[in-house]
């Protein structure tokens, strides 16, 4: 049985909208040795629909000498969420349909190794609403976004999280890691 963690950029005020705005911050060194250690151990990718449309064609044309995270983002199997996406155009992806918790449970359950999530917002706030999430990773930038898609827009309950890890780096920006 595996684990699923995500991984997310946001804001002081809880936004994880498309990150780029993060780029004013730079990218310390020691955030990718944070993000490598998020992904090792998956062995499969969980993705909504607009993330995994904006990853495909950002991902499928980095190589390892681009980006040393490429060759998990290419080689490894991602699992699509969608009801609307009818075709993959990037390697080893596959389309599991809309949003069923069940079937996030039997692919948790039976896939060997954990599995990976990045962004994928609306993915996220149903993951975390069903307790579907074993592991959160937050890297924390030290701005406010005011309007935008918040990480628990709409949880119904109140949740609690026991911290694993934190890190603060040059940038300002603050790693934190929780188990739920």
């Amino acid at each position: 049985m595996g684990q699923i963690r995500v991984h997310e950029f946001i804001s002081l005020d809880g936004v994880i909208d498309n990150p780029t705005w993060t780029m004013d911050y730079g990218f310390d060194p020691k955030m990718g040795e944070a993000l490598g250690g998020t992904m090792d151990g998956c062995s499969g990718i969980l993705l909504g629909r607009n993330t995994y449309e904006m990853f495909a064609p950002a991902w499928s044309a980095r190589t390892a000498e681009d980006d040393p995270g490429a060759p998990f983002m290419n080689q490894t199997t991602k699992y699509v969420v969608s009801s609307s996406l009818d075709e993959v155009t990037w390697a080893n992806s596959e389309i599991i349909g809309g949003y069923d918790p069940a079937v996030i449970e039997g692919i948790k359950n039976d896939h060997d190794g954990d599995l990976y999530v990045s962004g994928s917002g609306t993915l996220v706030r149903q993951l975390l609403a069903d307790r579907l999430v074993d592991r959160l990773h937050l890297f924390v930038y030290p701005c406010t976004r005011g309007p935008g898609p918040r990480l628990f827009a709409d949880q119904p309950e109140p949740a609690s999280y026991s911290l694993v890890e934190c890190q603060r780096y040059e940038n300002g920006v603050l790693y934190v890691s929780y188990r739920s």
